[in-house]
């Protein structure tokens, strides 16, 4: 038995299917009136055929009801299978295309009705029916010796091979006719379930496609917070610090003016480097470059090997701070060093921006077996080194979502004797 989709049915069908099916008819009609007249004019059943307005009323009544086989293919086939038993009963000289009309009417019922239930039982009842009439004919011939020559040599008694042909002959008709329908009703499921897979695929793709959008978006801001936020924060202290003793300290006042110069070089870089990137991407993902020249090109320079720039930078800001590797030094995935290194920079940049112009910055790399442990921490001696506890803002915010995206762990707050933490395991495996 063949399946629908849910609330899906081949029926009802349009117009240009019923133009179809009468033209059909019309056809089918044709070629009965022509071989009803040419079995009538050949003798077919003697003295004993029907009438010609009765086998007109036949041609009519085998060929119209295909007209409105797919508007009521049930009805449809019940009529058709009524009208070829009348037909043989009355005698009416046509043996051919009775079969086709037949045949295409239990080919319906299977091949469109959703109701597959009751498409079963019809064509059950139909096909039970005519092997009933089958063998009612061949039993009313075993009762006439005469009917077939008796020939008690043959291998196999003529009216037994008779009623097997006959036999063999209805099977195959009425099981070629059940299975071209059902395979008929699931190749239009198959072709269904296609269609409605290929909209779910391409609302998916789209989905996938905001979705990426969304989250490039996401990584370009985060890039940008991260790049931008680190070096002015050093700007506006160093500008900050040139401002107090440009009068009293010429000397300093250049310094920190220097190093407010190198920020923004540094800065203004690292954006050109990040722009070069996104523009290189978009390239490739139009087609306009090679894949090696795509895998050639990195997202950034970021890595372990300037860690010691962030402490530097620390300590250029006035600051105190400390940078101490733990364990044996190694290679770890270029991914992971960035992260490392972008978690490091947004808490060292937190540290100058809250913790105070006195506030101890500590930098810690650990090598683990299976990661490594990036803290870094201020001591809480700062003038502004009350904070709360809450990481709400789009640096913890984009520290976490760096963690999460190379499976790691974070923990971000103030510490016990004072301060505040920031710890990263990162996983190297």
């Amino acid at each position: 038995m063949g399946r629908t989709t849910e609330g899906w049915a081949r029926l009802p069908v349009g117009s240009r299917e019923h133009r179809q099916d009468a033209l059909l008819a019309l056809v089918l009609g044709v070629g009965l009136a022509v071989t009803t007249t040419l079995y009538g004019a050949a003798g077919v059943y003697e003295d004993e055929q029907a009438p010609w307005w009765v086998s007109a009323l036949m041609v009519v009544a085998n060929a119209a009801p295909i007209a409105f086989r797919r508007r009521w293919p049930m009805t449809v086939a019940v009529v058709s299978a009524l009208a070829f038993a009348a037909t043989q009963l009355l005698h009416v000289p046509e043996i051919v295309l009775v079969n086709f009309t037949l045949f295409i009417a239990l080919y319906t019922v299977g091949a469109w009705c959703s109701d597959r239930v009751r498409a079963e039982a019809v064509r059950w009842v139909i096909i039970g029916g005519m092997f009933a009439w089958v063998f009612v004919s061949l039993s009313f011939g075993w009762a006439v010796p005469s009917a077939l020559p008796n020939d008690e040599d043959a291998l196999i008694p003529p009216y037994v091979a008779y009623s097997l042909v006959n036999i063999l002959i209805n099977v195959l008709y009425f099981g070629g006719a059940w299975y071209a329908g059902n395979r008929a009703w699931a190749a239009a499921v198959a072709k269904q379930d296609l269609t409605e897979r290929t909209a779910e695929l391409t609302s998916e793709r789209e989905r996938t496609a905001a979705q990426a959008l969304t989250l490039e978006r996401v990584r370009i801001a985060r890039e940008l917070h991260d790049v931008v936020a680190h070096h002015v924060s050093l700007m506006g202290v160093q500008a900050g610090a040139a401002r107090r003793v440009v009068v009293r300290d010429p000397a300093q006042a250049t310094a920190s003016l220097t190093v407010v110069e190198d920020s923004a070089r540094t800065a203004v870089a690292e954006l050109r480097r990040m722009l070069g990137t996104l523009r290189e991407d978009d390239r490739v993902g139009n087609g306009t470059d090679s894949a090696a020249n795509a895998t050639d090109s990195a997202p950034s320079t970021a890595g372990l090997g300037r860690m010691p720039e962030l402490v530097e930078a620390v300590r250029t800001a006035g600051h105190d701070g400390e940078y101490v590797v733990v364990g044996d030094e190694r290679a770890v995935p270029p991914t992971v060093g960035a992260v490392a290194f972008r978690i490091a920079q947004e808490a060292v940049t937190n540290i100058v921006k809250h913790a105070g112009p006195t506030a101890r910055a500590d930098l810690r790399l650990r090598y683990l077996d299976d990661g490594i442990e990036v803290e870094v921490a201020d001591d809480g001696h700062g003038a502004r080194a009350a904070r709360g506890a809450a990481g709400s803002g789009l640096g913890h915010v984009g520290m976490r979502e760096r963690v999460a995206a190379v499976g790691g762990r974070i923990e971000i707050g103030p510490r016990a004797r004072g301060g505040y933490l920031v710890r990263a395991w990162l996983p190297t495996t």
